[in-house]
């Protein structure tokens, strides 16, 4: 459980996909102009990575390599498939608003880079805990991005307004180079936490080895 629990927290701040890998960032920054599109975008993502790392994984002893990436990239076209046409189907506006970013997550560096790397050498139930932790890594991103931006640029949360009347919206924020200002911001309050985590395990450590001794 523990080893399940140490590949699931990787994605989340050690190995983010968006603040310490730096993948995916396009499609990132652009759909992060509103809460509702970081929420979509996220769970479209984490399902799509999720469903391709159990198949590759599950059949990784009879994918030959020589054709490893065509296959991997037909498994990844399938569930993304299968996720823009829910979404059409039941959220048209969530899925006009993100345009061409749900059918370009087949090509996502993200999906590509976690069934070559972690997927094709796994156990499956490894790779559940290494999609739901880069899955929610990505989310949590994506929808922290998409408020401040939202909140800073149209003075609103998921479509709610919720600054006051008198509140000026900074237009800027949901302009690109806002977008890589937050996104900066986020990068240096990933490498915060990640340096409080890493100060706490060494005095747990210390602890550790003054009681053994």
């Amino acid at each position: 459980m523990k080893r399940l629990w140490k590949i699931f927290k990787q994605g989340i701040i050690n190995e983010n996909p968006l603040l310490m890998l730096m993948i995916g960032l396009c499609s990132a920054l652009a759909v992060t102009t509103s809460v509702s599109n970081g929420v979509g975008m996220g769970l479209a993502m984490t399902f799509v990575l999720l469903f391709s790392e159990i198949i590759i994984s599950l059949f990784r002893k009879v994918i030959p390599s020589s054709a490893r990436m065509p296959i991997f990239i037909i498994v990844i076209a399938a569930f993304t498939t299968i996720i823009d046409l829910v979404m059409k189907a039941y959220f048209p506006e969530l899925s006009k608003s993100m345009g061409v970013f749900i059918p370009l997550i087949v090509v996502n560096c993200i999906i590509m880079g976690r069934v070559e790397a972690f997927a094709s050498k796994e156990k499956v139930v490894d790779c559940v805990a290494d999609a739901l932790g880069m899955g929610l890594g990505y989310t949590w991103v994506l929808v922290g991005i998409a408020a401040l931006r939202e909140l800073l640029g149209n003075g609103t949360l998921a479509g709610v307004q919720v600054m006051p009347a008198s509140f000026q919206p900074i237009l800027f924020f949901i302009l690109p180079p806002g977008g890589f200002l937050v996104f900066a911001l986020f990068i240096s309050l990933n490498i915060w936490l990640k340096g409080r985590m890493q100060k706490a395990e060494a005095k747990s450590a210390a602890k550790a080895e003054e009681v053994a001794a």
